[in-house]
């Protein structure tokens, strides 16, 4: 048990680090270590995706609460665009994980793969969306909630690589899109969790210290240690070339979500 708390300490210090070096959710990381880890393990392949997003999801619980707290300190957080949101983000969350839940592995890693493909490339692109409108109405907020939240279950992460470029583009100016984004990332968390801990109660082949899609022994390494590692990963962006470093991690992420389409084709 000590070897495996370390090793998903491990999985904790580099997710930490690359989300406080390069600003990025915790999940796109995570997921596909957990998913490495897992096999390792010997976890059986019909609950290994499942797996590793709900523990990914837990584990954003307890890092979108320190991230928004900093962010709203620092007044980059936009309470009245939260509370318009949030409704349709838990909604939309739930619903993503009982679809995930009834979909396979081999789909879930294909629909994590085109989205790390889509990250991947719009970080190497850097490109931003024109501020070109206003927020939408109440009915329109619980769409756009649905959608990220939804989207957000379906790869494990905590939405704001959706959130972010939705709100740049309603002229919420970018420091306070990433602050507001941090504090949407809480319900989504929340709800995710909730989500694949109920919808994989009773699921067969899960590995032992789970309940339901989420596995404690690397919870509580991921959580214990990368809230530590991400300070450090602050610090070293005020001294490294961050652009350059990002264009690096696009070019691995291309790697990773090759490596995953080959092993589920």
């Amino acid at each position: 048990m000590l070897s495996i708390l370390l090793t998903y300490a491990l999985v904790g210090a580099v997710a930490g680090v690359l989300a406080g070096l390069l600003g990025i959710g915790g999940g796109l990381v995570i997921v596909p270590m957990l998913v490495v880890c897992f096999s390792l393990q010997g976890v059986a392949d019909t609950v290994i995706m499942h797996l590793a997003l709900g523990t990914s999801m837990a584990s954003i619980i307890f890092t979108a609460v320190s991230s928004f707290m900093a962010h709203h300190r620092r007044g980059a957080v936009h309470w009245d665009v939260v509370r318009r949101i949030v409704v349709g983000i838990f909604v939309g969350t739930f619903l993503g994980t009982c679809i995930a839940a009834r979909l396979t592995t081999d789909f879930l890693k294909f629909f994590f793969v085109i989205f790390l493909y889509y990250v991947a490339t719009q970080m190497l692109t850097n490109r931003k969306p024109k501020a070109s409108r206003q927020l939408p109405g109440m009915a329109g907020m619980f769409g756009v909630g649905n959608v990220i939240g939804a989207v957000s279950s379906l790869v494990g992460i905590g939405g704001g690589t959706l959130s972010v470029p939705f709100m740049i583009w309603c002229n919420i100016p970018v420091h306070h899109a990433i602050g507001t984004s941090a504090a949407i990332g809480f319900p989504i968390a929340i709800a995710g969790t909730i989500g694949y801990l109920l919808n994989g109660l009773g699921a067969v082949d899960l590995p032992q210290l789970s309940l339901g899609y989420v596995y404690f022994p690397a919870l509580l390494g991921i959580v214990c240690v990368s809230v530590l590692t991400a300070p450090l990963g602050v610090r070293l962006a005020h001294s490294l070339p961050v652009d350059r470093l990002k264009r690096v991690f696009a070019i691995l992420l291309y790697i990773v979500a090759t490596r995953m389409l080959w092993s589920a084709l």
